[in-house]
This record gives structure tokens, sequence and C-alpha cells, in this order.
């Protein structure tokens, strides 16, 4: 394990909980002088200890790790703020609303970073019925495809997967504004905004 929790991370983590030393101490079953001695960095929890005191912190095991939550004070869980990540031996897509260590068929994934679309990759969206009809042209053969296309808005997640020489249109239903996301198996992951408009809702 490369990294592992650190003092100052637990004392931080506690005092923004407004909790003392002994009430911490409570929840995992140890003293109090444990807990000093884990902030003062004398000694660290056991790996056993790991989940429960992060359940006690009220934050993810990956988040004790990382000590992000620290800087990243907003845990309102808002899609639009996920991390992607695809996998490149399965093309398992996750999408986490948090911190997290992500791995897939042995392979640790590293998050994606989305980019605006080129000439090549371009949308096209219509608001048809209730619904966003979008579409791509691209040629969609086995060794140059669309893999999926997504849809995030503030509070959900909507993927559809796509195949080789099959077509590159999905419809996902009109719930207000958001960003839409595609992924090409050479170019890697796109991002638009989406927003309202009588016909195209690109923005």
């Amino acid at each position: 394990m490369q990294n592992y929790v650190t003092g100052g991370t637990i004392r931080a983590l506690r005092e923004a909980r407004h909790m003392t030393q002994a009430q911490l101490a409570g929840l995992l079953c140890v003293s109090d002088k444990t807990i000093s001695k884990w902030e003062t960095s004398k000694g660290l929890p056991d790996i056993t200890l790991l989940e429960p005191l992060a359940k006690a912190l009220g934050i993810s095991v990956p988040e004790l790790l990382s000590g992000e939550q620290i800087v990243n004070t907003n845990r309102a869980g808002n899609i639009l703020r996920s991390s992607l990540y695809v996998c490149p031996v399965c093309g398992n897509v996750i999408c986490a609303a948090g911190a997290a260590l992500i791995s897939c068929c042995g392979v640790a994934l590293p998050p994606l970073e989305a980019e605006e679309p080129d000439a090549a990759h371009r949308l096209e969206l219509e608001e048809l019925d209730g619904e966003y009809c979008v579409s791509l042209d691209h040629e969609m053969s086995k060794s140059h495809f669309i893999s999926w296309m997504a849809r995030s808005t503030s509070d959900r997640f909507e993927l559809v997967k796509l195949y080789p020489e099959g077509g590159c249109q999905v419809r996902f239903p009109r719930r207000g504004t958001g960003c839409l996301y595609w992924y090409c198996n050479r170019h890697g992951l796109f991002r638009q905004r989406l927003s309202h408009g009588p016909r195209t809702a690109l923005g």
C-alpha cells in the first residue's frame, strides 16, 4: 500500500466533526491515548481499523487514505462533479461520485479527462417528444467506434452502450441541463454542456 492515513488527516477530520478524542475512541473501542498517538504520529491505526475509522469520520476509506476530504468539503454527491473511468482491457465504465481508487482487470485506472469535441466528434442534438435525440456521424467500424454515450445531471448518470457496425444515435429523457459524454475507442472521452433551446440544446 503506497499511501496510509496520517495523524494530521485524522485530527483535521475529527475536529471538522466537532468530535473529541475520547468520543472518537469510544466509537472505535480504543483509548483516547491511542487516538492521541495516531494524531501526533507516534503510532498508526491497524489496517483492520481503517474502515470503522472512516465510518466514524463520515468519509470513505480512499478519502481517509488520501486526505482529500480535508480539501473537498462538498459531499452533496453532485454527479456533475463525478470522475469517469474506462478499463482498456474489457471496456468497463465506472462513474465515481467521490474520491476512489479504481482498478479493473488488474489495471489501476486513472480518471479520464474529458475534451471538447473536434469536428470529427461533434454531436448533433434535437429535442423531440420530451427527449434529447443525440447522434454523431462516425464510421463505427470494428477498429474505430464510439463505445458509449452518457448523460449526467446533478442527481443521475445515464449510460447507453454502443457497438461497432451499429448506429450512433441515442435518446435521453429531457430533464434539464447537465452534460453529455461520449467515448471514442481511439480518441478518448469528450464532453459538452447541455442547455435548453428551441431545437438544439448544445451550449
